[in-house]
């Protein structure tokens, strides 16, 4: 057997009403002044308030920065560590989506010593260790509770990633309570993620191991089960409760078998056009699963055994190409867009995205095929046609 090693979280809590519980993880870390990170959009609608006053009541003391936005920008970094020194917080906790997480991450690191960010990017690159750091998901999506990466947008349409074990927090916590609220259009971006999270783990070239694996066979068989319900009908907690499992363990597995091309040629479209990561995500799935057939048919066949017992029979290629075909439907069921044009990607544009996706080599190095330039500008025209 081939060695592997495989790293994740500690502790992960789970539950209605788990994020109201904070304090006792607070309490195990010895911790009594917290950095709270979140995104406006979250205190506004509420979602905040309780948290922040369960933790105020149990006696803690609690700095809330709540700046964050999608793609988060160094700056928007810099201002929580500001933020952070000031208050002279012991912990930080977020409570959000996959750029509050990935905000506090780096704030946690930067917090606990003076390397400056610009030399934290890359792979364990990051020197020393953190202050304690608890992470509430407020989608099932990016897993980002799960994984030692944080992704930073560094420019106008550029993005750089810090990947360290270090960023692994103590604690996750899973309460779909707080998500009941999400629109059917995020629920449905998110879920997409999560699935792609999934299916690029089970496919990884490098890494790919059992672990990884039976985490992402499991991650997709719960979101595969629940997505249609949990978009469609959003105030059922059961299916809200299994699409975060689901999206955890797809974290957990492509945070030891890495994500490849689906993401690899996905940034390119948020960083130009600002998409959605997971919508992005969506809009280059099928085309990049389409490429890999020749060197992943197998792998796929098995996935579709798990998404759609029983809908194809025949050689593996026969029942990979029925994935793909299973997934666009999917796709267009929970009535996100299906091709590039319809997202407003210019066909002008699809030379430059190419070369910014073999940009993305970390990634791409983890593909079962490889994908080369004219590969890259190939796949995004199929996804631009729909064809």
């Amino acid at each position: 057997m081939s060695s592997y090693t495989f790293n994740t979280v500690a502790r992960i809590a789970a539950g209605s009403g788990e994020a109201l519980r904070l304090h006792a993880h607070c309490g195990d870390l010895g911790v009594a002044r917290v950095l709270l990170v979140t995104d406006p959009g979250l205190v506004n609608i509420g979602l905040i308030a309780p948290v922040e006053a369960a933790l105020v009541d149990a006696g803690i003391d609690v700095t809330l920065f709540a700046e964050v936005r999608e793609d988060p920008p160094e700056a928007v970094v810099e201002a929580a560590v500001a933020a952070g020194r000031t208050a002279d917080v012991e912990a930080v906790v977020a409570v959000g989506g996959g750029s509050s997480m990935d905000v506090a991450k780096v704030v946690a690191a930067l917090l606990a010593g003076d390397q400056p960010l610009a030399e934290m990017y890359g792979v364990e690159q990051l020197r020393g260790g953190r202050l304690p750091l608890i992470l509430v998901p407020t989608t099932a999506g990016t897993g980002s509770e799960v994984t030692p990466v944080a992704v930073i947008t560094t420019g106008e349409t550029t993005k750089a990633g810090v990947s360290s074990a270090t960023l692994l927090p103590d604690v996750a916590v899973l309460d779909a309570d707080l998500t009941l609220g999400l629109p059917p259009a995020v629920t449905a971006m998110t879920g997409v993620d999560a699935m792609v999270h999934a299916i690029e783990a089970y496919t990884s070239k490098i890494k790919k191991n059992p672990i990884s694996d039976n985490l992402a066979r499991s991650a997709l068989a719960q979101l595969g089960a629940h997505i249609r319900t949990a978009v469609h009908d959003g105030q059922q907690r059961t299916a809200r409760a299994a699409m975060l499992l689901g999206a955890m363990q797809a974290g957990q597995a492509f945070a030891n078998a890495p994500v490849a091309a689906v993401h690899a040629l996905a940034y390119p479209l948020g960083g130009h056009y600002h998409i959605p990561h997971g919508l992005s995500n969506s809009l280059v799935l099928p085309a990049v699963l389409r490429f890999n057939l020749p060197e992943a048919a197998g792998l796929y066949a098995e996935l579709l055994d798990i998404l759609d017992p029983g809908a194809a029979s025949g050689s593996d290629e026969s029942r990979a190409t029925a994935l793909v075909a299973y997934l666009e439907t999917l796709i267009d069921e929970l009535q996100l867009p299906a091709t590039l044009s319809a997202a407003g990607v210019r066909e002008d544009s699809l030379e430059m995205l190419a070369e910014d996706a073999m940009l993305q080599q970390r990634l791409l190095v983890n593909n079962p095929r490889d994908v080369a330039y004219d590969d890259a500008l190939a796949i995004y025209r199929a996804a631009y046609a729909g064809a």
